[in-house]
């Protein structure tokens, strides 16, 4: 069985992580994930004012029965949280925030976090950022793999969400997932960000089902609930169940229903509507 996992930032922003859980938790889910861990998110903005403590998540997950899917290394950005693999000048710093990440992670209960590339750089050419990514990712998954731990490679839409980001390609993505060759690096599939991009989503994901590590997801258009969209999440469920994955399927949306408990029963029960998933 797939298991439906929740992002808990943009759900219930005016609630501390621990009380986010425990609501996720009532819901029906089973599993959660975050963002930065040193950071939370209030709907609008990072507040680094007060860190995540893993060992409070770890308790507040087991209360109330949900595991820790995955945190996020770093933001899709400049590097100026974390650092980006793209940008040599930024690999030290970058690879120092996987190893936060990873120690972190670790002693929340998880073992696995997804890492963005950074923007395109200008002065760049395309196979001069490829093989800066690829350099750092390289270093990145081997800290991973030393660890028992797992790197998610994500790419996003530039059409919508992330202009200037440099990964907008599941194909590439699965290319230097491939190129790497390391346990400690996956392929992280946002169903969302790939249909804004070029859809086909079930012959991509049967295409790349070999470097898959962990689904996101979302309604299109608008990145809000599940159901009403133009995707049939029921036939992608299927699909995915029938490569033979069986993790979790991540629910990194942003509610247009008012009350937060309303959508989460509501995307629930469609999502469960695929006979696939718990």
């Amino acid at each position: 069985m797939i298991t439906l996992d929740v992002c808990i930032e943009p759900l219930f922003t005016n609630l501390p992580t621990e009380e986010r859980i425990a609501r996720i938790g009532e819901a029906g889910y089973k599993a959660i994930e975050c963002w930065l861990h040193d950071a939370s998110f209030d709907g609008e903005a990072f507040d680094f004012g007060a860190p995540r403590d893993p060992s409070a998540i770890r308790q507040a997950c087991a209360a109330a029965g949900v595991r820790l899917n995955n945190l996020v290394v770093n933001p899709p950005d400049d590097g100026a949280i974390g650092g980006a693999p793209i940008r040599s000048d930024m690999h030290a710093k970058y690879l120092e925030r996987v190893e936060a990440a990873v120690a972190w992670g670790k002693a929340a209960g998880c073992d696995m976090a997804i890492t963005c590339t950074g923007d395109v750089q200008p002065g760049m050419s395309p196979g001069e950022m490829r093989d800066t990514v690829v350099k750092a990712l390289g270093e990145a998954a081997a800290i991973a793999e030393r660890e028992g731990f797992t790197l998610l490679l994500e790419p996003l839409n530039t059409r919508v969400d992330h202009a200037g980001y440099w990964l907008d390609s599941s194909d590439t993505g699965a290319e230097i997932v491939r190129d790497i060759g390391s346990p400690g690096l996956r392929l992280l599939f946002d169903v969302y960000h790939m249909q804004v991009m070029h859809g086909d989503i079930i012959a991509h994901i049967r295409a790349q089902q070999d470097v898959i590590g962990h689904y996101h997801s979302a309604g299109v258009p608008g990145r809000a609930e599940h159901d009403g969209g133009e995707l049939d999440y029921s036939a992608i469920l299927r699909a995915i169940a029938d490569t033979g994955y069986s993790g979790a399927f991540g629910l990194e949306y942003f509610p247009a229903e008012n009350e937060n408990d309303v959508s989460l029963q509501r995307v629930r029960e469609y999502l469960m509507g695929s006979c696939v998933c718990e």
